[in-house]
């Protein structure tokens, strides 16, 4: 059994896909399959707990830089900061969510930031796809956390050999880490609320 708090689950094929076209946009897309209870993604499969999830990176990447990375929430989006304000490396959009019967996704585009080449273009989006059952009493996954149509400041001021030894591979490093810890099931509680619990998951039948 599971608790709604937490959902046991395995990680397992972890796959990166990272490039960048003749204009300077990078598309980088990390993955990875993820093995949970069938009974839980039933009871869970709907926009309260993919918010969840979504709030689950942020918090993963403010533990993983130690504090110094944070994200601060408001009405017109998301602005992810160096320490404090004025230091915004990006600034998101508020995120757009759509759940379907086989998909689960979580859209922040791109605003602007000391990270960001060109402003208004790009976005950061986080797709759950239902896989194959896999048995009676489990089910597959799987967790893309996708990059696209980015424009990263270091390669057009700097280097794009720079960019991707510094910057593109951290990011990497550090999505890998998120994808890992899911196995831990412990998705954080939103701070922006956005959707509520689900009165049947808030009460369920013994």
């Amino acid at each position: 059994m599971f608790s709604k708090k937490q959902l046991p689950a395995e990680v397992f094929g972890l796959t990166d896909s990272t490039r960048m076209d003749p204009s300077g946009a990078v598309t980088s897309i990390q993955s990875a399959t993820v093995k949970v209870p069938a009974e839980g993604v039933e009871l869970l499969w709907n926009a309260h707990w993919l918010e969840r999830l979504a709030r689950t990176y942020w918090r993963f990447l403010t533990r993983a830089t130690l504090g110094l990375i944070r994200v601060v929430y408001s009405d017109e989006g998301r602005e992810v900061v160096l320490i404090a304000r004025p230091l915004r490396l990006l600034t998101f959009a508020k995120p757009e969510y759509t759940v379907t019967p086989n998909h689960g996704v979580v859209t922040w585009r791109i605003a602007g930031g000391l990270l960001v080449a060109q402003a208004h273009k790009g976005l950061l989006r986080i797709t759950v796809t239902r896989g194959e059952a896999s048995g009676d009493t489990a089910a597959t996954l799987r967790v893309d956390v996708e990059v696209s149509n980015f424009y990263p400041a270091i390669a057009a001021k700097i280097s794009d050999h720079l960019y991707r030894w510094t910057q593109s591979r951290i990011h990497v490093i550090v999505t890998y880490g998120f994808l890992n810890s899911l196995a831990r099931g412990d998705l954080a509680e939103s701070k922006a609320g956005q959707f509520a619990e689900p009165a049947d998951v808030q009460k369920p039948q013994p």
